[in-house]
């Protein structure tokens, strides 16, 4: 069975295919249009489809568009009313009208593909199995319970649904209007930030502030039974003035963030509770914008009764074009396998490097050992923009484009910050070799690839790594293992045999307002235009001119 999904409802619109139930390529359009997140989350844009992105899978797999089964499209026109509550009364009859006429938007921009291929996969539906079918292979076999959840799907906000040999049973849905989802997407709006897509700034302003509005936010963002949630009409004005996007932050504001966090993870944990005493299932997989609440993820993770808790990387929208293709080769009889991690989209060989360094005229060496010469300027506090291998798919930079610095360097997350051109309330991570996290780490789950959970620091470690200490001591911890990433293991090993850190800082290789850098050529526009002090693209090391080694 080969099938490509598609995203293109909301926001983050990309593509993904799985071949016989192997998910073979899988990429955001963001990557290749350069334009963050893909398209605005309004519904008069739902036309625009993730084009470069679904024609690159076809190519990973060398496909044509009439060599494929079925292509996924994660929204059903049928569940939707543009006449519901929560809806959008002045544009969501034309978002039903884009839906509906997919297939010949489909058919348009994949010349040879048969529109009577194209399947509709509700949107929760292909959350809930990006998680299931992508999720790793857990001691109790593949039962689990799945918990998508988001600002909102076709009438729904969120799914919780048990997985067994059976198939899925969904034990709740959450009608709208009610949404934590939406409710975080206002606060959003509300503290000025870009709704939809800064939701994470948010998080990291909640960690500066105290719950001291949680009493009047529970009024209206609470667990009501059931399985379902009262999330709406929160009185944002009385409860802290709207910001002007570019001022900074008030106490109010982040009070006000912290508020709705924590009410928001006690909702979470009230829906999950029910859920785990209906099935008694000890296993939980997560998807969709609300599950890259990483603050919310640790919590579940510690005070709830599961003894795994698996996060899909992708958990946002662009997460339902590789759950609808799932989703389907799941129901044609394939079996679907777990993703083999989340480094399924562009790269480049060695000659192609090679070429546009020529073309670029850049200095350029090709050390013999390229983990030890970058260890050697990590060493000396330099900043090191990391380009290798296939970019990842989802928000979260992997260590295959990444910008790498010096953990033992209190200075160096304003000095990122300031090279991203981000708040400076913003944290960056730690990168950290995977036998060697436990000793650093802990309340949250290792190993942890995906960088989806936040973890505290163990006693005499913050003052050794501060650079990757968030203000309430915690760390949002990736592990790094040699089995799947030898050059950035190695590179950690390096690192230590220097510093005795075991550590480095890592944050994604972009600026604020832009996706993050994906091919060559984004990675030396990066670098021409960003105080970074090195480029290690492939093998080779781009230096500034006049700059030695070290």
């Amino acid at each position: 069975m080969r099938v490509l999904g598609v995203n293109a409802v909301f926001h983050d619109p990309a593509a993904a295919l799985v071949v016989d139930g192997r998910t073979v390529a899988a990429a955001e359009e963001e990557r290749f249009s350069r334009r963050r997140h893909g398209k605005e989350p309004v519904p008069f844009s739902t036309w625009e489809l993730p084009v470069e992105a679904m024609r690159w899978c076809l190519e990973q797999g060398g496909l044509e568009p009439s060599d494929l089964d079925a292509v996924t499209y994660s929204y059903h026109p049928d569940l939707a009313d543009p006449d519901g509550p929560g809806q959008d009364a002045t544009w969501e009859h034309l978002r039903l009208f884009y839906v509906e006429r997919a297939p010949l938007f489909l058919e348009e921009a994949l010349p040879g593909l048969d529109r009577n291929r194209v399947v509709y996969v509700p949107h929760h539906l292909a959350h809930a199995a990006s998680a299931v079918y992508a999720a790793p292979p857990f001691e109790g076999g593949r039962d689990t319970l799945v918990f998508a959840a988001d600002g909102r799907g076709e009438s729904t906000s969120h799914l919780v649904g048990a997985y067994t040999s059976g198939g899925l049973e969904v034990l709740a849905r959450q009608p709208l209007p009610d949404s934590l989802g939406l409710v975080y997407e206002e606060l959003t709006e509300h503290l000025g930030f870009h709704r939809s897509g800064d939701e994470h700034e948010v998080m990291a302003l909640a960690s500066y502030g105290e719950p001291s509005m949680l009493d009047e936010v529970r009024g209206h963002l609470r667990y009501e039974g059931g399985g379902r949630v009262r999330a709406r009409g929160v009185p944002w004005e009385s409860l802290a003035p709207r910001r002007d996007p570019g001022s900074a932050p008030g106490r109010e504001h982040a009070d006000l963030a912290a508020s709705v966090q924590e009410a928001t993870e006690e909702a979470i944990l009230g829906v999950l509770g029910w859920a785990y005493e209906r099935t008694r299932l000890r296993r939980l997989v997560m998807a969709g914008g609300v599950a890259l609440n990483c603050a919310a993820n640790s919590r579940v993770f510690r005070e709830g009764p599961f003894d795994d808790v698996w996060v899909q990387p992708a958990a946002g929208d662009a997460g339902t074009a590789l759950g609808g293709a799932l989703y389907a080769a799941a129901k044609a009889g394939d079996d679907p396998r777990p993703m083999p991690g989340a480094d399924l989209g562009r790269s480049w060989g060695e000659e192609e490097l090679a070429g546009l360094l020529d073309e670029a005229d850049v200095a350029v060496e090709r050390p013999g050992d390229l983990a030890a010469a970058v260890a050697e300027a990590l060493a000396g506090n330099a900043l090191v923009a990391w380009f290798q291998g296939r970019s990842e798919y989802g928000p979260r930079a992997l260590g295959h484009r990444s910008l790498l610095a010096h953990p033992a360097d209190p200075g160096n997350p304003e000095r990122l910050n300031r090279v991203k051109g981000r708040e400076s309330f913003r944290p960056v991570a730690p990168m950290v070799a995977q036998d060697r996290a436990p000793e650093i780490f802990f309340g949250g789950p290792l190993p942890s690839p995906y960088m989806l959970f936040l973890h505290q620091v163990a006693r005499g470690w913050s003052e050794r790594i501060p650079a990757v200490v968030h203000v309430d001591g915690t760390a949002r911890a990736q592990t790094v293992s040699a089995e799947d990433d030898p050059l950035t293991a190695r590179l950690l090993s390096e690192f230590e045999a220097r510093t005795g850190l075991p550590v480095l800082v890592n944050t994604g290789l972009d600026t604020a307002g832009r996706p993050r850098v994906d091919s060559p050529r984004d990675a030396l526009e990066f670098f021409g235009s960003a105080p970074v002090d090195v480029l290690a693209i492939g093998p080779f090391l781009v230096r500034r001119r006049g700059e030695g080694a070290g």
